[in-house]
């Protein structure tokens, strides 16, 4: 079993000499993941443990933060109806032959997992649940995509399921929006793909511009739990964009087996540009290339687990799980982790000192794969 890894931060403090003895307290910096409240000091003083005003050096004010930061991306961009709101994950098939796909190109992450013979799938996360738009190809669930969902306290939207884990999907109590089942409208099959050929199971859509009504009618719980109303990372300053910590990254190149995932920088846009397998991968309503701030690289272990070809994946990381991160030009080595016992704690990525990093503000692409199987140029 392994254990989250638990970071302690050490407040320094100074003694100060003079004619008479003044003891000055300092206050710790709370994480990003913390709701804090903090006194005004006027420039150029600072209160001391009796409550006088003495002469100092200025306390830099804090950065302010805007209320409708999309939790997962860091982003000022929701909607007043959406802050403080669950998001959506929403699993996407990610076959050459579903390509283009639709609806994804507004996700705020991406998770990439291999799957039956080491295709790979996708689970979308969209931080605004007012504003998640239709979405094609949707496909079914396998137990470490909502083992990770929970982890956001998002809805988790599928059609179709591996019925060998009805029990585990039980017991997390997931606020599931199933395709097989739901008759809220919410699913469909694309009619102009059916007209193109493409096969039954790449046809299949999500309508999010439905969801907030069905949410309602149902009467499904919208507000984040009290341990998720901060952000999903820790990230960088609201106007930061910083390099991580190690050698130049302008290419990625991630082999999961039956495919693989092509990542190339914008040093204009500073963005990574995705591709599969050599192609670029397009939204199809908007003809864009998807694009993400930050790429993760999450190394575990994985095998099969039954004669279906159903995967075995190690989803919570541990203090020796190597991953790297990417993002404005540069790669750094890092570990991850979740807690094993419980799925909806956070995602952390840790320095190779064991300290949490900070990530660029922005959209966000993580695979989970194969160890040895990236290369970073």
């Amino acid at each position: 079993m392994k254990l989250k890894k638990v970071m302690l931060l050490a407040a320094a403090f100074m003694l100060v000499a003079s004619m008479t003895a003044c003891g000055k307290k300092q206050d710790t910096q709370p994480s990003q993941n913390e709701t804090s409240q903090t006194e005004h000091v006027s420039e150029g003083e600072q209160e001391t443990d009796q409550g006088e005003a003495v002469q100092g050096s200025a306390v830099e004010p804090q950065e302010e933060i805007p209320a409708n930061q999309n939790l997962l991306t860091g982003v000022a961009d929701l909607t007043d109806a959406a802050i403080g709101k669950r998001p959506v994950a929403v699993m996407v098939n990610n076959v050459s032959y579903a390509m283009p796909q639709y609806g994804v190109g507004q996700a705020d992450i991406i998770f990439e997992i291999p799957v039956e013979g080491d295709a790979t799938r996708f689970m979308a996360l969209y931080g605004d649940y007012t504003q998640v738009p239709q979405i094609c190809p949707i496909r079914s669930c396998r137990y470490y995509f909502p083992a990770l969902s929970q982890g956001f306290d998002a809805f988790y939207v599928n059609w179709g399921i591996d019925d060998t884990i009805a029990d585990y999907l039980e017991a997390l109590n997931l606020d599931q929006i199933e395709g097989i089942t739901n008759t809220g409208g919410l699913f469909g099959r694309d009619q102009d793909r059916l007209n193109q050929g493409y096969s039954l199971e790449h046809t299949g859509y999500f309508d999010g511009t439905k969801l907030v009504s069905y949410i309602e009618s149902q009467g499904l719980r919208t507000d984040l739990n009290e341990d998720k109303k901060g952000p999903a990372f820790q990230f960088n300053g609201m106007e930061e964009q910083l390099k991580p910590e190690g050698s130049d990254c302008t290419s990625v190149q991630i082999n999961f087996g039956a495919q693989s995932s092509q990542f190339t920088y914008d040093p204009e846009k500073k963005v990574y540009l995705k591709q599969i397998n050599g192609e670029n991968q397009v939204d199809a309503k908007t003809g864009e290339q998807l694009a993400f701030t930050n790429v993760f690289v999450l190394e575990t272990d994985i095998s099969v687990r039954d004669s279906v070809g159903h995967k075995e994946i190690d989803w919570d990381g541990g203090t020796d799980s190597v991953g790297y991160y990417v993002s404005n030009g540069g790669v750094q080595k890092i570990t991850w982790s979740k807690d094993y016992n419980n799925e909806s704690s956070y995602l952390r990525f840790y320095d190779e000192s064991g300290q949490e990093i900070s990530i660029n503000r922005g959209k966000s692409y993580i695979a989970l794969n194969y160890k040895n199987q990236a290369v970073f140029e």
